[in-house]
């Protein structure tokens, strides 16, 4: 009897998933390269071989280390090349149009390219310094006034302090974590949420980072699960912040009574819950809402901003969200525009609806915010 060896299925979406990668991969790397180093600078010979051979090197290096998705200090670096050179692919764009008004203006090479290299570069080392910073400090307060109609007096100025995306991963932030709390416990808020995608590993991984948020201090505190949380345990993080003092509203709700008046508090898993494969874990907002007062307003927790039209039909008076990070890294806010219908701040769908999306507080894969300050939000809400 003959055997044959088993051969790993070459799929039709493998396929085009490799050579979409290998594409974007190639355009990311080649754009800034021909912007830095054009042949038409005519720098000295082995200026330009040597920096093919950087560059190649790079993206190499960029999409080996991608694959190696337990290593936190190959996510480290592969995180940091990915920022740096869409930051440069970026920035090359925007000077290429600087180089075509140069030669229409009859500036000639190798000056014009030369000089548009050195403007380059010191664009891509200043906007990557800053937009590690940007990422790297503790998030500015964001203040806003939300009025809900329906809101009792009795519950008339009420504070929530939101927090969402502090991502905590490769990187070890737990310093930065202490920061966070010690930021969100200065504003006295009456009530803390926090939006989802608490991190990138598993609650047993990053345990130091987040174990800070067990000294949160506020009456009420609130959580939810995001995407992020389904990629590694989602369950696990529940079990955390329930040992932390967090409340995890796993689609259900809390109502809050001030003076025989009620306000509601209602959380539901991420929409890749019902894909996830943990056991009974799913976004459904109905169960959320079961035995609520339909007389209270209503705030949800509801991770990604996409969820809003499910609260309009649900009459959900505010809906707090985060996912989108407000792009992270300009100008990717307008893809992200494509799959949400809001990057970031207070926007309205109904007569009774709103919806506050924040930028959130830390930042997914390259540590590096661009444009797009991380924030501490505090809401305050209004009966009128």
């Amino acid at each position: 009897m003959t055997t044959t060896a088993t051969r790993p299925r070459i799929t039709v979406r493998r396929v085009v998933f490799t050579l979409v990668l290998f594409t974007v991969t190639t355009l990311l790397f080649w754009v800034p390269f021909e912007g830095l180093f054009a042949a038409s600078a005519q720098w000295p010979d082995p200026v330009r071989p040597i920096a093919a051979v950087v560059f190649f090197a790079a993206a190499v290096a960029m999409i080996a280390l991608f694959t190696q998705r337990t290593s936190d200090r190959a996510a480290r670096i592969s995180q940091f090349l990915l920022g740096f050179v869409w930051i440069a692919f970026v920035w090359t764009l925007i000077t290429d149009v600087l180089r075509l008004a140069l030669a229409l203006g009859g500036v000639e090479n190798p000056f014009r390219s030369r000089l548009i290299a050195v403007l380059l570069a010191g664009i891509i080392v200043t906007v990557t310094v800053y937009g590690v910073y940007e990422a790297m400090r503790v998030p500015r307060i964001k203040r806003q006034d939300v009025t809900l109609p329906r809101l009792d007096p009795a519950f008339d100025g009420l504070t929530v302090a939101v927090i969402t995306d502090t991502h905590y991963g490769a990187i070890n932030r737990a310093k930065w974590s202490r920061g966070v709390v010690d930021a969100v416990n200065g504003l006295g808020a009456d009530v803390a949420v926090h939006v989802g995608d608490i991190a990138d590993g598993t609650a047993e991984q990053r345990l130091e980072q987040a174990s800070p948020l067990g000294d949160v201090n506020a009456k009420h505190r609130f959580y939810i699960t995001g995407n992020h949380e389904y990629y590694s345990n989602a369950q696990g993080w529940i079990d955390l912040m329930t040992r932390l003092g967090w409340k995890a509203l796993h689609n259900e709700h809390e109502t809050l009574e001030r003076d025989g008046a009620r306000l509601v508090f209602a959380g539901i898993d991420d929409i890749t819950a019902d894909h996830s494969g943990e056991p009974g874990h799913t976004a459904d907002l109905a169960l959320a809402l079961r035995g609520a007062d339909s007389d209270a307003p209503v705030v949800l927790l509801a991770h990604q901003p996409s969820e809003i039209r499910k609260a309009v039909d649900a009459g959900v008076d505010l809906q707090l969200s985060g996912h989108t990070h407000g792009g992270q890294i300009w100008p990717f806010h307008y893809l992200v525009r494509l799959q949400q219908p809001v990057v970031a701040g207070l926007s309205r769908h109904s007569d009774r609806t709103q919806l506050y999306t924040s930028r959130g507080a830390g930042f997914w894969g390259p540590p590096m915010r661009v444009f797009a300050p991380s924030e501490i939000t505090l809401l305050t809400l209004k009966s009128r």
